[in-house]
Parts: C-alpha cells; sequence; structure tokens
C-alpha cells in the first residue's frame, strides 16, 4: 500500500496560526457576551437604572434597588454584568457603581441623537423573528414589514426619534434650497413611509402655518400617528392616510420627504416616479437614507455592520416581500441612490448634508 504526502500547498493553507485564531475566539466571547448584554440593557431601560444613575451619582445595588423599587439580588447581579460591559464603572472600596458622563447621552437621555436604547430593542426582535428569515433564505420570498413582531414598530420609532428630533428642522431642512421659507410662509407637504408620524409631527410643530400628510401603507402604523397626532396637539394641521408610496393621494405639493424607507421599497423607480408626478414643477423631494460608501469595502465598519444586520433581517426581506423586489438594502449607497432618481426623471439630484448616521439627499423634478 502506497500513500501520497500532501503536497506543501495544502499543508500551508490548512495550517493555523494559533495567535490569530486566539484573537478571534476572543473577539466573538466579547460579541456573544454583547448579545447577551443587549437583553440587559433592554431590562435595565425599561426599569429606569440608567436614568437613575444618571441622576443620582454612583449608587449601590442597595440603593439602586430602593430607588427604583426593584429586588436588590436581581439588580446586584445587573450591576456586575453592566461594570463587566464597560457601560458602568465600579468603586471596590464603596461598593458603588456610576454611569460616566460620556455614557449618558447613549444610554440615558431620550433627547441624544445618540441614544441607542431603542436599537438593543430592535435587536431583540431581530432574534424574535430570525425563524422567519432563516426560511426566506430557503425560499427566496420576501418577509413584509407588516409581518415582523408587532414590538419592531415602537422600537424602530424610538431608534429613529431623537435624530429627527434634533436634525431634522435645524439641519436637514435647512440644508435644502429654498424649503425652509417655504415651510415658514406654509407649504403643502407629503411624508411617504411615515411609519408612526414622529417625522411629520416633528415637522408640523416646527412649521405651524403648513399642512402636513403622512402615509405608510401599515395600518396599524398610521393609527398610532393619528393618536399621536391628537396627543401632541397638532391634529389642526396634521393628517395620517393608509396609501403605498406608488400610489398616494395628492398632486402639486411643495416638498415631499421620505426618511430611511426608500431602501425597503420594493419598487423604488416606481415610487421615486410617483413622487415626481406629485410634486409642483417647483417643489422638492427629501430622502434621508442610511449613512453608505458606493462600495462594500468602505462599508466595512462598525456602523456598516450594524446596517448590514438590519439590512438583512428588516429591509432586504421587506423589499423582496414586494412588487419588483429591488432589495436596494440599507447600504445603497450614492451613486445607487441616483440612478434611481435619474431613472424617474428627475433633473436635480444632489447630497444636501449628512451625519455619521445618515445621508441626506435633495432631487427636484
Amino acid at each position: 500500500m502506497t500513500t501520497t504526502a500532501p503536497s506543501p500547498d495544502i499543508v500551508q493553507t490548512n495550517a493555523i496560526n494559533e495567535e490569530q485564531q486566539h484573537a478571534f475566539l476572543n473577539r466573538m466571547i466579547g460579541d456573544v457576551g454583547a448579545a447577551l448584554t443587549g437583553a440587559l440593557v433592554i431590562l435595565g431601560d425599561r426599569l429606569g437604572f440608567y436614568k437613575k444613575l444618571a441622576e443620582s451619582g454612583p449608587m449601590t445595588s442597595v440603593d439602586l434597588a430602593a430607588a427604583t423599587g426593584t429586588h436588590e439580588r436581581y439588580v446586584r447581579e445587573w450591576l456586575a454584568n453592566q461594570a463587566a460591559s464597560g457601560y458602568l464603572t465600579y468603586d471596590p472600596m464603596s461598593h458603588r457603581f456610576a454611569l460616566p458622563p460620556e455614557h449618558r447621552a447613549i444610554l440615558a437621555d431620550e433627547d441624544s441623537p445618540i441614544l441607542l436604547c431603542g436599537l438593543y430593542q430592535i435587536a431583540q426582535i431581530l432574534y424574535t423573528d430570525e425563524p422567519h428569515i432563516t426560511e426566506a433564505f430557503k425560499t427566496g420570498k420576501g418577509f413584509g414589514w407588516h409581518e415582523h413582531d408587532a414590538r419592531l414598530f415602537a422600537a424602530t420609532e424610538r431608534f429613529f426619534r431623537p435624530g429627527y428630533n434634533v436634525f431634522l428642522t435645524t439641519a436637514w431642512i435647512p440644508a435644502l434650497d429654498g424649503v425652509e421659507e417655504k415651510l415658514r410662509r406654509g407649504a403643502r407637504v407629503a411624508d411617504v413611509g411615515c411609519g408612526l408620524g414622529t417625522s411629520t409631527i416633528t415637522m408640523a410643530k416646527a412649521f405651524p402655518k403648513s399642512r402636513f400628510v403622512g402615509f405608510d401603507y401599515h395600518q396599524g402604523s398610521i393609527e398610532a400617528a393619528l393618536r399621536a397626532a391628537n396627543e401632541q396637539g397638532v391634529a389642526d394641521r396634521v393628517t395620517f392616510e393608509v396609501a403605498t408610496a406608488k400610489a398616494f393621494p395628492g398632486r402639486d405639493y411643495d416638498f415631499i420627504a421620505c426618511f430611511d424607507c426608500i431602501h425597503d421599497m420594493g419598487d423604488p423607480v416606481g415610487a421615486a416616479m410617483h413622487i415626481r408626478s406629485a410634486l409642483k414643477k417647483d417643489g422638492t423631494f427629501m430622502m434621508v437614507e442610511p449613512f453608505a460608501n458606493d462600495s462594500l469595502e468602505d462599508n466595512l465598519n462598525p456602523v456598516g455592520r450594524v446596517f448590514y444586520a438590519a439590512s438583512t433581517m428588516l429591509c432586504t426581506p421587506g423589499s423582496l416581500a414586494q412588487e419588483v423586489g429591488a432589495a436596494l438594502g440599507a447600504q445603497s449607497g450614492e451613486k445607487r441612490m441616483r440612478a434611481i432618481f435619474d431613472e424617474a426623471g428627475f433633473t436635480t439630484f444632489r447630497r444636501a448634508t449628512e451625519t455619521p448616521f445618515n445621508l441626506i439627499f435633495e432631487a427636484k423634478p
């Protein structure tokens, strides 16, 4: 019996770099720890732990439990995890835990544009809906936005709300050509794909002389948006209707906006064509999209990692569930978006401004 020695190329290919393997193992342990800790972030947010620590300063587990009406033994374990995660600091002399000032905007400030608690809630729902998306991988079928766990809608609104509150009327609209002046004088505005209506209501509060209508295909979101408009005192100038991006009613709008939804649409070209037909000749369309570079290699970073995960579980399945199923994904980039609006007949398209998480585009008929 004879044997053939493995070629040097095979030996070299199968060789293990133990240092690299150890580094990857440590990274995976860190990632699993973060994934498990996500549930505790949601818990701490829901029970008011972060806000209480931000308000009161360093606390023991006894202090925090007493201040929040919770059980000390549970609180003690939660605090230990948060300190091990680096979210809180721990003083072994006083046995007190603290939320560093630098962390407060991310975990405890509802008005902060970098509050991430809503993103953890979205992550929770992605785990819940994983079996559906796994099946979609096998069949190639889509999984619509409306088919996800119902908690997704409020979680998504909470994630996007701080950015809209901080930037929409103070930076994004002012970056557009002449739109702010029109809105101050009084304009007709459509918010297409409005979700729970946060963006629509934010604009209505800032520009009381204008009239706004929000459209979304999801009945439950429209019902929630109508309640929010009444609760926030803008129902006199805001309405909401169930309609798709390719068939929403009305003509001669001065301003139409889409917030973080064009890439979710099955037929973004068809939607853009309908938007163009609904605008006045001197009207303006604003599109807010997740920040993305045009090349995959330029999106291989922490922000891209988050957006590709959301795109795999939410955006791409949602688009594939619709007609055409363009499945642009959340990291489409400016070049691809420009091509869509060129095809739809818009004469101008430009990047008006940006944030670390958003690209804001302006297009005109």
